[in-house]
């Protein structure tokens, strides 16, 4: 597989800033490809998985399903925050959840004028056998690993997250 064909980078190599180490401009480069085609595997998952719950289920549909199927009811105003989309996209989405037979509305009791969204037996019942295929792939992906590697590899992405999170709420991440 070629990672840097069009389908998997840009193309094209971001400088490094002057007092950058070369190596370390070119490993980096490396990590970026890989993430590249990592996200384009995962996008490619995720429209799998989602039309093994309904055929016309898209993507953003999917990930409300993601949110309900580990927590109860919410309202849509709560569902466009946390994925963080605008009302109306959130809105267009749960009615189309709900022509599919995917989730419900019922208003919510602590607060008429909201609606809360839950997702229904058979979307959840979908939605899980669906993740128990990608569970399995990963668990075959990395049967070949030493388990030293797999923990290691489980701390780094969990320090990527971190460090992540914490540039997005600008805070310096804790040094490893």
């Amino acid at each position: 597989m070629n990672v840097n064909s069009p389908c998997f980078s840009s193309g094209v190599s971001t400088p490094a800033p002057a007092h950058e180490d070369p190596v370390l401009s070119t490993l980096i480069q490396d990590v970026e490809n890989e993430f590249s085609t990592m996200v384009y595997k995962a996008r490619i998952a995720i429209r799998r998985r989602a039309q093994s719950i309904h055929p016309e289920l898209q993507p953003l549909g999917y990930k409300v399903l993601s949110v309900l199927v580990r927590q109860p009811a919410h309202q849509q105003i709560a569902l466009a925050e946390e994925l963080e989309v605008d009302k109306a996209t959130m809105s267009r989405t749960i009615k189309q959840l709900e022509v599919q037979g995917l989730v419900t509305r019922i208003p919510d009791p602590a607060d008429g004028r909201a609606m809360l969204v839950s997702i229904t037996e058979s979307a959840r019942s979908s939605f899980v056998a669906a993740g128990i295929g990608s569970r399995t792939l990963m668990r075959e992906r990395l049967a070949t690993w030493e388990p030293a590697e797999i923990k290691r590899f489980s701390d780094l992405l969990a320090r990527l997250n971190v460090s992540s999170v914490m540039l997005h709420e600008h805070q310096v991440p804790p040094a490893s």
